[in-house]
């Protein structure tokens, strides 16, 4: 999911005598440049109006790779690091969400007869200041209902002594009267609380965050004022 800001050198070249023309490239370069970075800022404040407090890894999913006056192209781009499965593709396109490292490890690696294919907070689980599900408590959870890869991070009987009055997890059985998920009791005799809820249902998510088409829009409005302002510096400055 990326987008690319170009020009066209050689025909704004001929209409220029030769003094300026040398300034050219070097202008054209810093306004695909700052035409990116604005771009890139539009989609950072569409994540905020979209978004219900959206992350730093969120917000840092696109970087712009620069122009130079040998390069005339700026692009706007995923980092490197996002990786293929980025669910803002999701959201940039709609459609269905593939599986997230989490629901593949619920699926795979817990003694469950049902079919996990996504994992959804529940009302009961304990929320991080963007409102995502606590990574100390999924890691607690992963714990309890052994479904992490790593056997040694599983309960053991000291950590379990140690726990003996914290909350406990658990998944109930397919015939139970609780729906399926993760359910937390926290004393004998008190109210059981849902913290996951487990679905086999593929999530589907409509067109929205608009990426390409609001970062097109700002290009072609923004690009020929910032040109005008690069071709102005490039002038005065030149040597």
């Amino acid at each position: 999911m990326q987008f690319s800001v170009s020009s066209n050198i050689d025909e704004v070249l001929r209409s220029l005598d030769d003094f300026t023309a040398r300034q050219v490239p070097q202008a054209i370069a810093w306004a695909l440049n700052d035409t990116a970075d604005l771009a890139l800022k539009g989609v950072q404040d569409d994540m905020d109006a979209h978004f219900d407090r959206p992350t730093r890894w969120t917000k840092n999913a696109f970087m712009v790779w620069r122009a130079n006056k040998r390069k005339l192209v700026a692009e706007v781009k995923e980092r490197p690091s996002v990786g293929r499965k980025h669910y803002l593709k999701v959201q940039e396109r709609g459609g269905p969400r593939p599986q997230t490292g989490l629901e593949r490890l619920f699926n795979t690696r817990m003694a469950y007869a049902g079919h996990i294919q996504s994992v959804i907070p529940a009302a009961a689980a304990l929320r991080d200041a963007f409102g995502n599900w606590s990574v100390g408590e999924r890691n607690r959870v992963l714990s309890s209902v052994r479904a992490q890869s790593d056997r040694a991070a599983n309960s053991t009987k000291a950590s379990k002594v140690r726990r003996k009055n914290a909350s406990q997890f658990f998944v109930p059985r397919l015939d139970s009267r609780l729906s399926p998920g993760v359910w937390k009791r926290t004393s004998r005799g008190a109210a059981l609380k849902k913290v996951v809820h487990f679905s086999q249902a593929v999530p589907k998510y409509r067109k929205r965050l608009g990426f390409i088409d609001g970062a097109e829009a700002r290009v072609r409005k923004e690009f020929p004022r910032f040109l005008a302002r690069a071709l102005e510096k490039a002038i005065r400055t030149a040597r």
